[in-house]
C-alpha cells in the first residue's frame, strides 16, 4: 500500500513541475521556492543553512539506503 501512496505524491509532484517550467511563470518551480525560503540570492547565512541541510540531508540519504539504516 506505501508504494501506491509514494507513487501518487511522486506523480502529483511531477504534474506541478511539469506544469510550472511549462507555464514559465516566475516563483512557480522547487527550485525558486527554495532559493526564496532559504534567501540564497541575498543572504549568505541563508546559502550556508541550505548547503549544510542539503548535504546532511543527502549523506544521511546515502547512508541510510546503501547500509539499509534509520
Amino acid at each position: 500500500m506505501s508504494w501506491l501512496v509514494w507513487s501518487a505524491w511522486t506523480a502529483v509532484f511531477a504534474l506541478f513541475e511539469t506544469w510550472a517550467l511549462v507555464n514559465k511563470r516566475d516563483g512557480d518551480t522547487l527550485s525558486e521556492n527554495t532559493r526564496r525560503l532559504f534567501r540564497t540570492r541575498t543572504s549568505k547565512v541563508g546559502r550556508a543553512v541550505f548547503t549544510v541541510g542539503w548535504v546532511g540531508f543527502s549523506g544521511w540519504c546515502l547512508l541510510h539506503i546503501v547500509n539499509e539504516t534509520m
